[in-house]
C-alpha cells in the first residue's frame, strides 16, 4: 500500500507551506527545499507532479495492496536532495533521520522518532525511470517559467552543449581488466561451491592473491625507463616472461572455473536462480577470455587492437574513452550528455549521446526540446555540432540557427556570423558552461549508479534536482530583495514614524 502524501496531520508536524528558512543561510539545502516547497504549494503544480508519481511510479505494482510503503512524495524529496548535494546514500541516510528541516519537509513532527532505513532509501529513490523524470522535469520547468514571468508565446532562446559525465571506473588497462574479471570469476565460483558444500574451491582467496602478485610484477616490469638499448631489450624480454606467466596461470583457472560449472549443471545443481548465478559467472568469463586475446595480440604478437573492440570496464561495460582535446584532460571515462538550456537558466531537455558524437544528435535534440517547449525558436551551438545537413534541417525548425561553420566561410556565410542576431546568440552562448558547471557541482561530476539504465536515471533525477534548485534559488533572491527594500523603506521614514 503505497500513497503520494499523508494529507492527515499529526501532532507536532508543521504544515509544509509553515516550514521557514534560515535567509543567513548559504547552504544548497535551504535553496532545495525551497524550491520543492513552491512546488507543493502550487496547487496546479502539485496536481500534476502527484498525478504522475502516482501513474508512472513502479506502475504495474497495485499501490492500494500490500504494507505500507514509502510516500510518494518523500521519494521525490529524497531522489532531489541526493542529488542536489552530490552525495551517497549513506549521507542521506544520515540527513533524513536527523536534520530537522529535511525532515519537516518529509511530513515529520517534532517528536517522530521515525527512521529510514539505507536500504529502504537505494530501493525507492532506484523506481524513478528516465522518461518519468522528464515529464516531471517538465511541469518544473513551466513552474519556472511563470516564476519569471514569461509571457505566453515569448520565444525561448536556447544553447546547447555536451560534456562528459565519468563512471565510477579505475583507468583501464588490459592486465587491471582481466585481473578484475578473473577476481570475480573466482570469488562468484567458490561462494556457490561453499554453498553446495563442494570443495573445490578452498584455496580461492590464495588463488586470488597469486593472480594479484602477477599483476603487480606485469605493472611493475612496464615501469622501466631504460635508456640503453641493451637494458631495454632486456626490459622487454622481461615484460614478455611476465605476460606470459600471467595468462597462463589466469587461463588454467579459466579453465579449472569451466570445469566446475560443468560439473555443477551435471549434478543436478541448476535449478532457475542457480542458471542465473551460472549466466553472471559465465559473463565474466567472456570477459576474462576477451582480455587474454587481446593481451595476447598486443603483447606477445605485436598488434594493434582496434578501438571498437576495447571494452574499458566489466561493471560499467557503457563507459567510453572520450578524448575532447580540453587543456590538462587528456582523456575522460565515461558517457556524454547533451543539455539544451533557455536564457533563464532552466535546463529544457537533455539526452544521453551513448555512441554518439555531437553532429549526431544536433537536429534531434531541437526536435525533441521544441515537442517539449513548441516556444522555441533560437539557438546556438558549438562548432562540434555542424554539419551541411544539420544547417539545412534548422534553419526549418528555428527562426536563428546560431551554429558557427567550419573552415572557410563562404560569403553568405560570412554576413550571416557576422550580423548582428548571430552575434547576440553567440556572445550569450557561453552562458551553458555555467549551467554544465552547476550541473556537475550537483551531482554530475561522475555517476555512482550501475549500468546504462543506472547512468540514465542519475542524469534525469540531476537535471530535475537543478532545475528545482534554480525555482529555489530565484525565491531566495526575491526574498532578499523585498527585505532590502523594506530595509531602505523603514531607513527613509521620519523618526516618529521610525520609532513606532
Amino acid at each position: 500500500m503505497r500513497v503520494v502524501q499523508n494529507r492527515q496531520l499529526r501532532i507536532g508536524e508543521v504544515d509544509i507551506a509553515q516550514i521557514k528558512f534560515d535567509p543567513r543561510s548559504r547552504d544548497d539545502i535551504p535553496k532545495i527545499l525551497k524550491g520543492l516547497q513552491h512546488l507543493y504549494l502550487n496547487l496546479p503544480l502539485r496536481t500534476q507532479i502527484f498525478h504522475l508519481l502516482e501513474t508512472e511510479l513502479a506502475p504495474k505494482v497495485n499501490k492500494g495492496n500490500g504494507r505500507p510503503g514509502m510516500e510518494l512524495w518523500k521519494i521525490l524529496v529524497c531522489g532531489v536532495v541526493r542529488l542536489d548535494l552530490n552525495e551517497d546514500y549513506d549521507r542521506l541516510h544520515e540527513l533524513v533521520n536527523h536534520h530537522d528541516t529535511l525532515r519537516e519537509m518529509l511530513g515529520h513532527a517534532m517528536f517522530d522518532e521515525t527512521n529510514y532505513a539505507y536500504q529502504t532509501l537505494k530501493d525507492n529513490v532506484s523506481l524513478f525511470t528516465p522518461e518519468l523524470l522528464d515529464k516531471i522535469n517538465q511541469v518544473v520547468v513551466g513552474a519556472g517559467h511563470e516564476l519569471v514571468k514569461k509571457k505566453v508565446g515569448e520565444a525561448l532562446r536556447g544553447r546547447c552543449d555536451s560534456f562528459v559525465v565519468e563512471t565510477d571506473v579505475h583507468y583501464p588497462t588490459d592486465s587491471n581488466l582481466l585481473y578484475d574479471a578473473m577476481r570475480k570469476v573466482i570469488t562468484l565460483t567458490a561462494r556457490w561451491c561453499a554453498e553446495l558444500e563442494v570443495s573445490e574451491w578452498r584455496q580461492s582467496r590464495h588463488n586470488i592473491r597469486q593472480l594479484k602478485r602477477l599483476l603487480r610484477a606485469v605493472q611493475n616490469a612496464r615501469r622501466s625507463k631504460a635508456q640503453s638499448a641493451v637494458q631495454q631489450q632486456r626490459n622487454a624480454e622481461r615484460v614478455r616472461a611476465v605476460y606470459e606467466e600471467y595468462l597462463t596461470v589466469a587461463a588454467r583457472y579459466l579453465y579449472r572455473a569451466q570445469e566446475t560449472l560443468a560439473r555443477l549443471e551435471q549434478a543436478g545443481f541448476c535449478d532457475e536462480f542457480a542458471l542465473l548465478r551460472k549466466l553472471e559467472i559465465e559473463g565474466f568469463m567472456q570477459h576474462a577470455i576477451r582480455q587474454i586475446d587481446h593481451t595476447q595480440r598486443r603483447v606477445l604478437q605485436d598488434e594493434s587492437i582496434p578501438h571498437e573492440e576495447k571494452v574499458f570496464s566489466i561493471f560499467e561495460p557503457h563507459t567510453e574513452w572520450i578524448s575532447k582535446g580540453k587543456a590538462g584532460v587528456p582523456v575522460e571515462l565515461g558517457v556524454k550528455v547533451c543539455v539544451l538550456e533557455d536564457q533563464y537558466q532552466f535546463i529544457l531537455h537533455h539526452q544521453v549521446m551513448q555512441k554518439q558524437t555531437d553532429e549526431q544528435v544536433t537536429v534531434a535534440m531541437v526536435q525533441q526540446t521544441q515537442q517539449r517547449f513548441p516556444d522555441l525558436r533560437v539557438c546556438s551551438f558549438d562548432k562540434g555540432f555542424h554539419s551541411t545537413a544539420n544547417q539545412s534541417a534548422l534553419r526549418e525548425l528555428l527562426q536563428l540557427v546560431a551554429l558557427p561553420r567550419k573552415g572557410k566561410l563562404s560569403p553568405a556565410a560570412q554576413e550571416l556570423e557576422q550580423s548582428a542576431e548571430f552575434s547576440e546568440a553567440r556572445r550569450a552562448h557561453s552562458a551553458v558552461e555555467s549551467a554544465i558547471n552547476a550541473l556537475e557541482v550537483h551531482g554530475l561530476d561522475r555517476c555512482p549508479d550501475h549500468g546504462i539504465n543506472g547512468f540514465k536515471r542519475y542524469v534525469a533525477l540531476a537535471v530535475v534536482a537543478r532545475n528545482i534548485h534554480r525555482i529555489g534559488a530565484i525565491l531566495w533572491q526575491q526574498e532578499q530583495q523585498r527585505a532590502q527594500r523594506k530595509k531602505q523603506r523603514a531607513e527613509r521614514a521620519p523618526p516618529h514614524r521610525r520609532a513606532a
